[in-house]
Order: structure tokens, then C-alpha cells, then sequence
């Protein structure tokens, strides 16, 4: 593998990039007073071509995070099955069947139709699906996710559906907004947390991005979403 990072400048751009990202967790465990906190790095696969992740699986990444459901499927039997694939883009209703056999959780349900097809074709399949419920932190327009006024309600009867199982919580963090809105997502997941709702463990804060991860490390993220940061900018795909 040394021999393939020597010849291929991209392999070696992901690699240092890797690296990179694994010191800065690190360093923000540290800073911020986590050091007993472990931290997920996911590795976001939009628009990235597959020998690239799976080159970074082969340097030691577990998780990849998958927007769109035709991508997915375009890429995904020349993925090396090491790691486990989330699915984190939004996600519509007819779109659940072609990804419930093969993504290990869905961190983007926001609304109570989607839960219930998802816990329907598990049901038919005989599995149980690992979610995290997104919440729209910013109340932005152009985003999905369920408000926060809403959160505790939706998240109650999502726990009411047999075949899912309901694992934390997930959101995207308006660009450059005040570090508060990190804190006030961080409630969020504490209060549920606390509430000892059955059927729901706070086990997984995704949140946190290129641009904001070691912020949000600092507020209690336990995965964070890596794309731009770990692969370089997005290629731009038609459709």
C-alpha cells in the first residue's frame, strides 16, 4: 500500500488529509476537556470515486455516509466491505426499499411517514433498523429535519415502531452560526438522554462537518461527517 500512496498523488492528498483530521479530534478531545469521549469519524462519500474510499478504508476508515440513493447504488458493490455505510441524505419514502438491505443506519429521519416505511419494509425483511432522528437546529428553510419543538413528540412515536430502533440524534448546523446553536443541540440530546424514553438510547450526537468539527466535539458530538476536509472539494454531478 506504501507503494500505491508513493505513485498516486490523490491517495497520498487522502492520506495526509487523514491524518490531519485524526490529530484534530484528538487535540479537540483534549482542549476541550473529552479525553474520556470517544469520537466517530465518518468519511462522506458524495461525488467521491470509489477506489479513493476505499483507499481510505484500507488507512483505517470504518464508516462512510452516503447522500443519494442513486449514487449509492451506482458505487456500491466496488466498495470494500470493511466499513459500514450510513445513509445521511434526505431521504424520501419511495426511495427506502432500494437501501434497507444494505445501509447499517439511516441518520436522517425527520418525519414520522418516513419512520414508519422504514420500520415496514423491516418488518418484511425480518431486521431491525438502526436510526437517528435530524433535527433542524437553524429552523432553515432550505434544510430537512424536524423542528425542535417537535422533536420529542416525533421522537415518542417513532419509539413506538417495532423495527427501528432509535439511536441518537443527527443535524447539520447552520454555516458559521453562533456556537449556542451546537450548546442548544447538545440539550436536546441530554434532555432525551434523561427522559428514559424505551426504545431510544442516546448513544450517537452526529453533528459536525469540514468546517465545524472540533466545535462541535466541544458540544458533545460523537460523530462527526467528514467530506471536503478528507477527499478535497466536490465534483459537481448533473441530476
Amino acid at each position: 500500500m506504501c507503494q500505491a500512496v508513493n505513485n498516486n498523488p490523490e491517495f497520498k492528498y487522502i492520506l495526509e488529509n487523514y491524518k490531519e483530521i485524526c490529530y484534530n479530534i484528538e487535540n479537540a478531545k483534549t482542549k476541550y476537556g473529552r479525553t474520556d469521549h470517544c469520537v466517530n469519524l465518518m468519511a462522506v462519500t458524495k461525488t467521491v470515486e470509489p477506489e479513493k474510499i476505499n483507499f481510505a478504508i484500507s488507512q483505517g476508515i470504518t464508516l462512510l455516509g452516503e447522500n443519494r440513493v442513486q449514487e449509492y447504488l451506482s458505487k456500491k458493490d466496488q466498495y470494500n466491505k470493511n466499513a459500514d455505510v450510513h445513509f445521511i441524505g434526505h431521504l424520501q419514502t419511495n426511495k427506502v426499499k432500494y437501501i434497507i438491505n444494505d445501509v447499517k443506519m439511516i441518520q436522517s429521519v425527520d418525519s414520522l411517514k418516513l419512520a414508519k416505511e422504514i420500520n415496514r419494509l423491516s418488518e418484511k425483511y425480518n431486521k431491525t433498523m438502526d436510526i437517528l432522528v435530524e433535527v433542524n437546529i437553524g429552523n432553515e428553510l432550505s434544510k430537512s429535519g424536524v423542528q425542535k419543538e417537535s422533536l420529542f413528540e416525533l421522537v415518542k412515536n417513532i419509539a413506538e415502531l417495532k423495527n427501528i430502533s432509535v439511536k441518537g440524534l443527527m443535524t447539520i448546523p447552520p454555516i458559521g452560526c453562533n456556537e449556542s446553536v451546537f450548546a442548544d443541540m447538545y440539550e436536546l440530546f441530554i434532555e432525551l438522554e434523561q427522559m428514559n424514553i424505551d426504545n431510544v438510547s442516546m448513544e450517537t450526537l452526529s453533528m459536525g462537518m469540514s468546517g465545524d468539527y472540533e466545535l462541535a466535539i466541544k458540544h458533545g458530538s460523537n460523530l462527526v461527517r467528514i467530506g471536503t476536509k478528507l477527499f478535497g472539494a466536490r465534483k459537481y454531478l448533473e441530476g
